[in-house]
C-alpha cells in the first residue's frame, strides 16, 4: 500500500481538526441535553436516559472530571470537559473507521457475510430502522471490536442531526486514496491531537 502524499496529508489534517471541533460541540450539546453536568436529572427524562446519565457521570470521573462540592449558579455540579473529548473521539472515529473498512472491502454484512459499501449500509439501516452508523458498527464489530463497542455509553449519546450532517459532509470530503494509504491511520491520530498539543504549547507547561 502507498503512503499518504503531502497534499492529501494536508487535506486530511484540515478535515480531522474541523471534525474534532464539530464533534466536541456536538458532544457538549448532547451531554448537556441529558443533564450529565447538572446536579439532577431533568424532569422530562425517561428512565433509560436517567440510567445513561448515571453511567456517563461515572465515566466522567474515570476520565478525570470532578464532581463539585455544590451546584454553581447554573445548577451544574459535575465537570464534563474530559467526557466531552472522549465522546467526540468515539463518535467521529466510529464514522471514520467504518469508511476505512468499507473502502477496503472489510465492512461485512453479517447475515450474507459479504462486503458492503457505506451507501449499501445506509439502505440496509433503513430496513432495520436504525441509524446508519449503528448499523455500520454492527457490521464492523468482528473486524475492530475495540472501536465498535455497542455497549459503550458514549456511543449511546445521540448527536443532533445537524451535527451528524456536518460530520458526514467532512467524512465524504476525504478522498478515497486516503483510505488506501498505509500510514493514514497514524496520521489521523496525530492530527486529532493537534488541538491538545497547541493547548499544551500555549500554556508553556
Amino acid at each position: 500500500m502507498p503512503t499518504l502524499p503531502t497534499d492529501l496529508r494536508s487535506q486530511l489534517e484540515k478535515v480531522i481538526i474541523k471534525a474534532r471541533e464539530i464533534s466536541e460541540i456536538a458532544a457538549k450539546s448532547a451531554l448537556e441535553a441529558i443533564a450529565v453536568q447538572h446536579h439532577e436529572a431533568y424532569k422530562h427524562m425517561t428512565p433509560e436516559q436517567r440510567e445513561l446519565r448515571n453511567q456517563l457521570r461515572a465515566r466522567a470521573r474515570q476520565h478525570g472530571d470532578r464532581r463539585l462540592p455544590k451546584p454553581d449558579s447554573s445548577g451544574n455540579d459535575h465537570e464534563i470537559d474530559h467526557l466531552i473529548s472522549e465522546c467526540a473521539y468515539e463518535h467521529w472515529h466510529r464514522m471514520l473507521f467504518a469508511r476505512f473498512l468499507a473502502e477496503n472491502g472489510l465492512l461485512i454484512e453479517a447475515e450474507e457475510n459479504m462486503a458492503i459499501s457505506l451507501a449499501e449500509a445506509r439502505e440496509l439501516s433503513k430496513e432495520d430502522g436504525v441509524d446508519v452508523w449503528v448499523y455500520a458498527s454492527r457490521c464492523a464489530q468482528r473486524m475492530l471490536p475495540q472501536i465498535f463497542k455497542p455497549d459503550d455509553p458514549l456511543l449511546q449519546v445521540a448527536f443532533a442531526p445537524e451535527h451528524i450532517l456536518k460530520l458526514e459532509s467532512l467524512l465524504d470530503s476525504i478522498p478515497t486514496q486516503v483510505f488506501n494509504a498505509s500510514d493514514a491511520l497514524g496520521w489521523v491520530y496525530q492530527f486529532w491531537q493537534t488541538k491538545k498539543k497547541k493547548e499544551v504549547n500555549d500554556s508553556e507547561v
